[in-house]
């Protein structure tokens, strides 16, 4: 057994390293930069914990959010770790020590915020202390390319030449081959060893639904998972605010989050979600970076999200401890009007460009019956190398495909016979032959296609046009978007090209298919997790700790499905090192013991 493994074991709990971490902490362990892309919840933060417990002196790990820090160094310091954060929630004789203690050298883990590296004073005391080394999280965020620029991050470039002797490690969940490209260059890694782990979460279950009603598609999955941890995103404060009072109204547990929240209540939601005092938190994406919960097992999506980077980061807050969660997406044509008109405030045309570029990939990926899983990693440069996921709505059969080119046609003739000139309520009011004044004013009820489509509703006819804008058969130009056909658009009203739509299943017969394909991991006593779950909150609030940072989810589910009688057989449990032994050992196999009956 390797001396990794030896601490791996002892320290962290772990019988074995996951995909990749092995080799990072080698090379970083041997003093050589290194750039890894590794999926949130693939492990990073051991990738440079357990380095800082070899080496002798001090690891700097550069976070972007101090909310996260914290919750970061009891997680490290429940291992065993002598870990501290630096940052503006501390007073001054609080910083005074943490000065002391890391230039006499008893801080093995330091974390920081990456606009500390502008302060000179800060960098002239790093340079009175043994460094191992640096490491770097949400690395993409010093890239103009990425989806999070972040200007502070750029003083994190002068981290090599000030400190040639300390191997720099940068990872992130989410970049692409350019932006990858550009965080080395800017960080100025130095031959780096470089890692582009799989995008594949397979525990992550992806779904996409039309949306309709939407508070009540988003409450009705609520009911069936209350006292659940999850995260529902909104576009817009508003729709966060609305949500939240509507919910609330329901009897859910939840909490909302937007930057408009003042920063001491914003505070005070995240930890009560962190501390599973509320199942749910409501937010924009303001809500995230700062969250290290590995219980999360919904992620829900009641807008479509502006770009791929984004939205897998998003999802990637789901089933950070590995076991089975949900990823809902509800999306509708006015999301897609939504989304252009803030891209049409862009001054840069070049940026203006990308984004749309940008948002009608990810408009696809809400349409194509193509499998979820596949079209997220090809977006990355990931050939999925399965024909079936098992884990998303179109593999699962939830989606069903049918052919709507006649329909199409109809709505594409209204379009054309129109001039091209209107939207698209006006378009399916002369095809269910609405009897407006404004329709009966300009002669539309004469036209060929008025009444053509009456056999259906007008809900039917908006998922048709919902179709039609994400597939590229129709854009929206103009103040007043009016619609206008694409030459995809224009070939299917030819009858040269077919289009196929997806026919969402109901939410409740969806939910069961879903389920089912959680089968594939282990079983466990679901009445006993919940007692687990007591205890671990119990002694969470009394040391003031998330209850993840006690147990995860995926520790917990272990003890139930084994049921150990023994210490010895908690030290088996993945996640359990000699100090959690030490501290929760007995307290669980008690309780576990008293629940059996034994």
């Amino acid at each position: 057994m390797t001396n990794e493994q030896k601490i791996l074991q002892e320290v962290f709990g772990f019988h074995s390293f996951r995909q990749n971490q092995e080799e990072i902490i080698r090379q970083i362990l041997n003093g050589k930069d290194v750039f890894a892309v590794m999926p949130t919840g693939g492990g990073k933060s051991l990738c440079y914990q357990l380095p800082a417990r070899i080496l002798k002196g001090t690891a700097i790990v550069i976070s972007p959010l101090i909310s996260l820090m914290k919750d970061q160094v009891d997680a490290a310091r429940d291992t065993g770790l002598k870990a501290e954060f630096l940052n503006s929630t501390l007073n001054t004789d609080e910083r005074s020590e943490i000065y002391s203690n890391l230039t006499e050298g008893k801080i093995e883990l330091l974390y920081i915020a990456p606009e500390r590296f502008a302060n000179k004073n800060f960098i002239e005391t790093l340079k009175t202390i043994k460094i191992t080394f640096f490491a770097i999280d949400e690395a993409h965020c010093i890239s103009e390319w990425g989806h999070d620029f972040r200007p502070d991050y750029l003083s994190l470039s002068g981290i090599a030449e000030n400190f040639p002797a300390a191997p720099v490690a940068a990872f992130t969940a989410t970049a692409t081959k350019i932006v990858q490209d550009d965080i080395i260059k800017k960080l100025r890694l130095r031959s780096p060893y470089t890692v582009r782990a799989s995008f594949n979460r397979p525990n992550l279950v992806y779904s996409v639904q039309r949306k309709e009603n939407i508070n009540k598609q988003i409450l009705n999955y609520l009911y069936e998972h209350k006292g659940v941890s999850g995260i529902v995103y909104r576009t817009t404060r508003d729709s966060v605010g609305k949500l939240y009072q509507f919910l609330s109204d329901n009897g859910i547990s939840c909490l909302p989050y937007h930057a408009g929240i003042e920063s001491e209540t914003r505070k005070r939601n995240q930890e009560y979600f962190n501390q599973d005092k509320v199942d749910v938190i409501i937010a924009t994406i303001a809500f995230g970076m700062g969250i290290d919960k590995s219980n999360v097992r919904y992620v829900i999506h009641g807008d479509l999200p502006k770009n791929i980077e984004g939205y897998y980061q998003e999802t990637g807050r789901a089933g950070r401890d590995g076991e089975p969660a949900d990823c809902i997406l509800f999306y509708g044509s006015e999301d897609i009007i939504k989304m252009n008109y803030f891209i049409n405030q862009m001054e840069s045309e070049k940026e203006r460009g990308i984004a749309s570029q940008k948002l009608l990939r990810m408009s696809k990926y809400a349409t194509y019956n193509v499998c979820r899983r596949t079209q997220l990693l090809e977006y990355f440069s990931e050939t999925f190398p399965e024909s079936n996921c098992k884990a998303c709505d179109i593999c699962l059969g939830t989606a069903e495909v049918i052919d709507i080119t006649t329909e199409a046609q109809i709505f594409l003739s209204a379009v054309v016979r129109t001039g091209q000139k209107f939207g698209i309520k006006h378009i399916i009011g002369i095809i269910t032959g609405a009897e407006t004044k404004k329709v009966k004013e300009l002669n539309h009820d004469k036209i060929k296609t008025y009444g053509a489509g009456s056999h259906k509703d007008r809900r039917f006819w908006h998922y048709i046009a919902d179709e039609l804008l994400a597939q590229n058969a129709v854009s929206r130009e103009g103040e007043y978007p009016v619609l206008k056909l694409t030459e995809k658009g224009s070939e299917i009203l030819t009858g040269k090209l077919n289009i196929s739509g997806i026919k969402q299943a109901e939410i409740r017969e969806k939910t069961k298919a879903l389920e089912k394909s959680k089968s594939l991991f282990h079983e466990y006593n679901k009445n006993l997790f919940g007692d687990l779950r007591v205890l671990r909150k119990e002694l969470a609030t009394e040391q003031d700790v998330p209850p993840y940072i006690i147990f995860s989810d995926k520790t917990l589910h272990e003890m139930c499905a084994v049921n150990p009688r023994s210490m010895e057989d908690m030290k088996e449990i993945s996640g359990i090192g000699k100090v959690k032994l030490e501290k929760y050992g007995k307290l669980f196999l008690d309780r576990i013991r008293f629940f059996t009956g034994e």
